[in-house]
């Protein structure tokens, strides 16, 4: 799929820049940039296949099989067959994904390929380290691999991927049934209240504080931090931070990123230094080192 502007060209999908990643053996590799200027849904699309859209930059809403829920930079969703979605753009154009398109034989070869078969599609979200593989892919791609390292790399990628999936572990949020006491209505609430929170988050740059982020979203820090923790895992504060991070990791793997210093002031890092430090903590490597690792091209 070469670059180019539009709908995808296969089906009638969000507006966006797509730009083909490569093609390893049974998937096709690409990422999309939405450009889209008005926020009501658009879709449903069809039959979207088996499919993996790993988050990168911004949000938005989708809404598979009638559940509605948000996307941002720390999310990994897989469709199947028969699937359907709609896309939403509340806080406008821009967001960026990666996706692979996977045909049924290379889910036939895993031993718990009947699960992948059976079961229903599922979304979730990227740890830090799996989410600095997945851009480290991405780059390696624009740089041009050859086809039998491209597919050792990605089939290397989407094993772990889906070895750390909720079929295998258990999704976050998964003990939310018996903390609410497996009544639908106040589940469906709880996730809509995390789900309102991550979005003021994605549109704040990351700087608002947990009394804020309450306020905006109508209800009591207490209460937003106890439900936000049921229902992803991790505090508000973990999460606010991941989201920085990842949008750190996004300008570095520009080909012509932004001073440190600039990052730093941008997302309200006290400073340079700190931006490094959280960076270091959360992923492993230095800025330096991710610039190197994710540059486009060398």
């Amino acid at each position: 799929m070469p670059q180019q502007w539009g709908a995808d060209p296969r089906q009638q999908t969000t507006q966006g820049r797509w730009r083909g990643l490569g093609l390893p053996d049974g998937m096709t590799f690409y990422e999309v940039r939405c450009l889209i200027d008005e926020p009501g849904w658009v879709g449903p699309v069809p039959n979207l296949g088996y499919r993996v859209y790993l988050g990168r930059s911004g949000g938005y809403l989708r809404r598979l099989n009638g559940e509605v829920a948000f996307a941002d930079a720390t999310s990994v969703l897989l469709t199947r067959p028969g699937d359907e979605m709609s896309v939403a753009h509340p806080l406008g154009c821009g967001d960026v994904y990666s996706c692979l398109e996977i045909r049924p034989e290379v889910l036939e070869e895993r031993p718990d390929a009947r699960d992948w078969f059976t079961r229903r599609s599922w979304d979730g979200q990227l740890d830090a380290a799996l989410d600095l593989e997945h851009r480290m892919l991405v780059a390696r791609s624009r740089r041009g691999l050859d086809g039998f390292e491209l597919t050792e790399h990605t089939h290397q990628f989407l094993a772990t991927l889906l070895s750390g999936s909720p079929l295998g572990r258990g999704a976050p949020g998964a003990d939310l049934d018996r903390a609410v006491g497996r009544r639908p209505a106040t589940l469906a609430a709880h996730r809509r209240l995390a789900d309102q929170a991550r979005q003021v988050l994605a549109a704040s740059g990351f700087t608002l504080g947990l009394t804020e982020v309450a306020r905006l979203v109508g209800c009591s820090p207490h209460h937003l931090s106890r439900v936000f923790q049921r229902v992803t895992g991790r505090s508000l504060t973990a999460y606010r931070n991941e989201l920085r991070v990842r949008a750190v990791l996004d300008l570095l793997g520009r080909s012509d990123p932004p001073r440190l210093v600039t990052i730093a002031a941008e997302y309200g890092f006290a400073d340079q230094a700190h931006l490094s430090r959280v960076v270091r903590e959360r992923v492993g490597h230095p800025p330096a080192r991710l610039r190197r690792l994710l540059a486009p091209a060398d």
